[in-house]
C-alpha cells in the first residue's frame, strides 16, 4: 500500500484516502502561528496545501517558503472548465496580454483551484471557483515565512550559449508529509542538490541533506537537481520518489535524509532522455497503486508501484534514449498536461496544453 502526502505540483491531499488508510497528517492550526501582513512574491514556484487548508508556496528567487491562511470560500474544481485559461484571466481581471501561468493546487476543503501567474510582470495568486476567477489579496494576509539557509547566489552566468541563474532552482518542489514540509532544490557549496526537511510551524531546526544518484542515461553518478517528487509510505517505510531530467526515477529512504551525510538514491527506472518530469500524483485504481507523471517531451506516464520498494537500482548505462527498470505505460490521451493536482480518489484537476491554449479541466485518473 502506498500513501501519498499532501502536496503540489504537484500530489495526494484528499481525506478519503487518509481515512481508508487510517493515517492522520498533523498540522498546526493556522490561526496559532500566522500573522497578518503583506506577501510580495518575486517568482513562481511550487505550492501545496496542508490538510487544514494552509497554503505552502515556494519563491525560488527569494529563496523563501511562505505559509498562508486561505479563506475557505465554497468552490467546485470539477465545475471549472476553461478551454483557454490565459484568455479567461485576461478577460475577468482586465489584465494585459503578458500572462504566464505557473503552479496549480486544489484546496482540500473548499475544492477551489488556485494557480499562480505572472500577470504584467507581477506574481499573483488566483482563486478559481466554478467559472469565476479572482485575485487573492496578498497585501494583508495571515502568513509566515522561512528563508533557506544557503541558497545559490542570485547571479546570472552563461554556459554553451545559454544564460542561467541557479537561484531560480533553489526551490524546485515541495510537499507536506507527516506534519513536516519537504523541499527539494539547489544549495550553494560542493553538494548542490539537496532535500530540506522543515517543521511546520516554521522553526530553526531545518535539516538539509545533499543527494546524489546514478544517472543511467549518462552512465555516471551525479548530484543532479530533483525536478519533482512524491513522499509516501511503501509497506510502512517513509520513502521519497524523485524525478530528474533525462529521466531517472530515484527512490530515497526518508529516514536517511537526516543531514548527517550525502545520500545516494536508488535509481529504480530510466524513463528516457531529452525530457524533464513536470509533475506527479499517486492514486489507487482496481486495487493497485500507480504514479502519474507528466513530462516535457515524453507525454504522460502511468507507472506501476508494484515491487518498487524492493527493486534493486540500475547500475548499467541505458543509452540511445532507451528505458529500463520499473514498468510504465504512456497515456496518449493525457499528453500536454503540465500541472496537476488530486481532486478526489478518482479525479485530478490539470493544466493541459491544447491547440486553443492552456486549458484548465478535470480528468478521470486512468
Amino acid at each position: 500500500m502506498v500513501i501519498r502526502s499532501s502536496r503540489r505540483v504537484g500530489w495526494l491531499r484528499f481525506s478519503v484516502m487518509l481515512c481508508l488508510t487510517g493515517m492522520c497528517l498533523a498540522s498546526a492550526s493556522a490561526a496559532n502561528w500566522l500573522t497578518p501582513g503583506p506577501v510580495s512574491l518575486k517568482s513562481i514556484g511550487p505550492m501545496t496545501f496542508t490538510p487544514d487548508g494552509t497554503l505552502l508556496i515556494g519563491d525560488p528567487s527569494a529563496a523563501t517558503v511562505y505559509a498562508m491562511q486561505i479563506e475557505k470560500s465554497a468552490g467546485d474544481a470539477a465545475a471549472s472548465d476553461f478551454a483557454d485559461l490565459t484568455a479567461a484571466i485576461t478577460k475577468q481581471l482586465s489584465a494585459g496580454s503578458a500572462i504566464s501561468l505557473g503552479e496549480l493546487a486544489v484546496h482540500p476543503e473548499s475544492k477551489s483551484t488556485f494557480v499562480t501567474a505572472m500577470v504584467d510582470g507581477k506574481v499573483q495568486l488566483l482563486r478559481i471557483s466554478g467559472d469565476n476567477i479572482s485575485e487573492v489579496n496578498l497585501d494583508k494576509i495571515n502568513h509566515a515565512s522561512k528563508q533557506l539557509a544557503s541558497p545559490p547566489a542570485d547571479k546570472e552566468f552563461s554556459r554553451r550559449g545559454r544564460k542561467y541563474n541557479l537561484r531560480n532552482q533553489s526551490i524546485t518542489d515541495l510537499a507536506f508529509f507527516d506534519g513536516k514540509l519537504i523541499v527539494s532544490g539547489l544549495a550553494a557549496g560542493d553538494s548542490p542538490s539537496q532535500v530540506l526537511e522543515m517543521p511546520v510551524p516554521f522553526a530553526e531546526n531545518s535539516i538539509a541533506t545533499g543527494v546524489e544518484i546514478f544517472h543511467a542515461a549518462h552512465g555516471r553518478d551525479e548530484t543532479a537537481t530533483i525536478r519533482t517528487f512524491l513522499p509516501m509510505k511503501i509497506d510502512g517505510q517513509p520513502t521519497l520518489l524523485a524525478g530528474f531530467t533525462c529521466t531517472p526515477l530515484v527512490r530515497f529512504d526518508l529516514g536517511k535524509l537526516d543531514g548527517s551525510q550525502r545520500v545516494r538514491g536508488t535509481t529504480v527506472a530510466e524513463l528516457g532522455n531529452r525530457n524533464t518530469p513536470l509533475d506527479m500524483v499517486v492514486y489507487e485504481k482496481d486495487g493497485a497503486t500507480f504514479i502519474l507523471m507528466s513530462n516535457s517531451a515524453r507525454g504522460m506516464m502511468k507507472i506501476s508501484t508494484t515491487g518498487i520498494q524492493d527493486r534493486e537500482g540500475l547500475t548499467d548505462r541505458v543509452s540511445g534514449g532507451g528505458t529500463a527498470g520499473q514498468a510504465f505505460e504512456t497515456v496518449d490521451a493525457l499528453a500536454g498536461i503540465v500541472q496537476m493536482d488530486q481532486l478526489d480518489g478518482g479525479h485530478a484537476v490539470v493544466l493541459q496544453e491544447t491547440d486553443n491554449g492552456l486549458a484548465l479541466k478535470t480528468i478521470e485518473l486512468p
